[in-house]
């Protein structure tokens, strides 16, 4: 069989295994159903290409192995029931595609033109199905808690969905797709990497050729897979963003800027507890989101447990738009951080290929343990911020990021690459501007006055602190607009004339 002679025959070892691995899948699954009773589900895609080729193989395999070599050249072809969903929104390309490889393998195609769930429970009243082949791989959004066999989900029609490239890499496709030479979708030579719909896909940039933008290179040219997904474009829902503003009056633009987001810093480090040390970063990441309009609702210091880290995180993902972790990164017994944000989102740790490519880079031979430990990452969720000043990228879970500086200077540098990195998601507002004044009048001269101005100002926050109990009182006014921070503390101080002036924020 031509598919299983390429691959064997490539000097290719990851490829091999991986292959040896998805085929033993395939071959499962024909032993455990019957054949006429399992489908596979072709989209024309480079995933469901490499699947068709693997359950060809596969089949071919567990037929040659039981014995079966009667008629192979249908066996070679294996002429499974093959699903494909059409809709209105696909590429022609991809459309042809599709047709014309079933009809060159010999595939009996029932084509579904309703969506994937109603179409399904369509296909099941009609012909028993107990299995379906699916080309869904670590990092697509339906992936997470999945395995290789896996029942399908609660409300959807029971059947068994069979992933024999679940572990496979963007690398590890285009790797087979070019070893077995096989024909592809011809949109994956014009620099497409991930084909959705034509509303919300386009050629990748990262291929783009220097000398002109309409000229891109194949797909297999992309040497980050992490950036597969950089050609679909990101949907906005702009009647939210007028909804929001509307009643102010004003452009989307500038609710945008006014808008305030919230954020949570979570600080992981027994240190800190036990009193050896002091956290500083939690009170720098205060300093830098305020900068960026962003305001910080919840700072909390947590234990090196993955319970104590899960149960944060859980609280503040779900409140907040952003969750900030710092510490409880790296090799060592006491770095839980991404084991709880993990828990928390109810996935499991897996590996990365492409972080433990990074960590290979950085510590070469030098490092002695099992490097692998360090790439587990929360299972289908996770993306990677990479950024050339950065050794490693910073790890984004959803709404929740991971920072590994150790001090305020690697903070620095992280948070900077955080900012030049659209994924971040950290969207710059229009910045607090705060007034900080001080004064010798005791708490209860000036409390009903305090209580009076939040009233009429209700847009700016005004709080008091003391920097000792013999010392000044220091009143902070906060807001977006700076007219009405002045005009807050103009009325504060013409009430107690000449008793307070301008200090210092850290005073």
């Amino acid at each position: 069989m031509e598919i299983d002679e390429a691959v064997r025959g490539c000097s290719d070892r990851r490829m091999r295994t991986k292959y040896a691995n998805a085929v033993y899948v395939v071959q499962r699954a024909f032993a455990l159903y019957p054949f006429e009773e399992v489908a596979f589900s072709f989209n024309g895609g480079k995933d469901s290409t490499v699947l068709l080729h693997l359950i060809r193989a596969g089949y071919y395999l567990y037929k040659k192995d039981s014995g079966d070599v009667a008629e192979m050249d249908a066996v070679k072809n294996c002429p499974l029931r093959t699903i494909y969903f059409e809709s209105p929104c696909a590429f022609p390309e991809i459309n042809s595609f599709t047709y014309e490889t079933v009809s060159t393998y010999g595939l009996p195609l029932e084509t579904i033109h309703s969506d994937f769930k109603s179409g399904l429970e369509g296909l099941l009243k009609e012909k028993p199905t107990k299995a379906i082949f699916i080309g869904t791989r670590i990092g697509d959004p339906n992936a997470v808690g999945q395995e290789q066999f896996s029942p399908s989900s609660p409300g959807w029609p029971p059947f068994m969905r069979v992933n024999p490239i679940l572990d496979w890499s963007y690398r590890d496709v285009w790797s087979f797709l070019l070893t077995c030479k096989v024909k592809y979708c011809s949109l994956y030579d014009q620099g497409y990497t991930s084909i959705g719909s034509i509303h919300d896909t386009v050629p990748n940039a990262l291929l783009s050729d220097s000398s002109t933008e309409k000229i891109f290179r194949p797909a297999y040219m992309l040497t980050d897979g992490r950036l597969e997904r950089a050609g679909r474009t990101k949907k906005t829902n702009h009647n939210i963003e007028m909804n929001s503003v509307a009643s102010n009056g004003m452009t989307s633009i500038e609710g945008e800027q006014t808008i305030s987001r919230a954020a949570s810093i979570i600080v992981v480090g027994d240190e800190m507890l036990f009193g050896t040390t002091e956290d500083k970063l939690g009170a720098a990441l205060c300093k830098k989101l305020h900068a960026i309009g962003w305001r910080v609702s919840h700072v909390a210091v947590v234990r090196n447990e993955i319970d104590s880290v899960s149960e944060e995180v859980e609280r503040c993902k779900s409140m907040d738009d952003m969750v900030f972790i710092l510490g409880g990164l790296g090799p060592l017994h006491s770095d839980v951080s991404l084991a709880g944000v993990a828990k928390a989102f109810g996935v499991r740790l897996a590996p990365d290929e492409e972080f433990e490519d990074y960590l290979s880079q950085l510590m070469g031979n030098n490092y002695t343990g099992d490097r692998n430990e360090m790439a587990l990452l929360p299972e289908g969720i996770t993306e990677l911020l990479n950024h050339k000043r950065l050794p490693l990228p910073l790890i984004k879970c959803r709404n929740v990021i991971t920072l590994a500086a150790t001090n305020v200077d690697e903070l620095d540098t992280e948070w900077d690459c955080l900012l030049d990195t659209q994924e971040s998601g950290l969207v710059q507002a229009k910045p607090f501007v705060s007034k900080h004044l001080g004064t010798t009048l005791t708490d209860v001269q000036i409390a009903l006055v305090l209580a009076k101005l939040c009233l009429e100002f209700s847009d700016v926050y005004i709080g008091c602190h003391r920097i000792s109990r013999a010392g000044p009182l220091v009143v902070n006014l906060t807001g977006k607009d700076n007219q009405r921070v002045e005009a807050a503390a103009e009325k504060l101080t013409s009430t107690f004339e000449g008793q307070f002036s301008q200090v210092d924020s850290c005073k």
